[in-house]
Formats: structure tokens, C-alpha cells, sequence
């Protein structure tokens, strides 16, 4: 399998909706390891390693997000994989 490392900025209602909780849990059960947290202005940024597969999924949720979040837009930057990760974190 293909190891893959994306960072994404998702704008739109993504603060305040459990965003970052509820990506974190979709992260755990998919094996995707990495970070969230929430922008200055409004957007969230997350880093998420894992499988070319696992790594997609949480893409594609990204774009839905947790029931009370409107995603308006979701940039999504192929970074190197480096294996940087063994968990994910909540960033503050």
C-alpha cells in the first residue's frame, strides 16, 4: 500500500460545529494519523498521514464535516510522507 500525507484548509462553518473531535475519531478509525486545529481566520487546518486509502476517506468526510458544519471549501496540499505521526492530536 501507498503511504500518503495530505494538509488541508477547510473554509466555511467548520468552528464551533465539533469539527476537529469529530475528525479526530474518523482519523482513529481509519488508522490516519496527525493534527487538527482551528485558524485565526475561521478556516481549520488538519495534516493527516496514513494509507493512500485511509487518507482519501477522511478527504472526502472533510467535505461533509460533522452534522452542524457547512463546508464551503476544502484546499487539500500533497505534502511528502515522512511518518512524522504515531497519533492524532486536537491542536490548540
Amino acid at each position: 500500500m501507498t503511504n500518503q500525507r495530505v494538509r488541508l484548509f477547510v473554509t466555511g462553518r467548520v468552528q464551533g460545529v465539533f469539527f476537529r473531535q469529530s475528525l479526530k475519531a474518523k482519523s482513529i478509525q481509519n488508522n490516519v494519523f496527525g493534527w487538527v486545529k482551528n485558524l485565526p481566520d475561521g478556516r481549520v487546518e488538519c495534516v493527516l498521514e496514513g494509507t493512500g486509502d485511509n487518507v482519501s476517506k477522511l478527504v472526502k468526510w472533510a467535505h461533509v464535516g460533522p452534522a452542524n458544519s457547512i463546508v464551503e471549501n476544502v484546499e487539500i496540499h500533497d505534502e511528502e510522507f515522512n511518518n512524522e505521526f504515531s497519533k492524532f492530536d486536537v491542536l490548540y
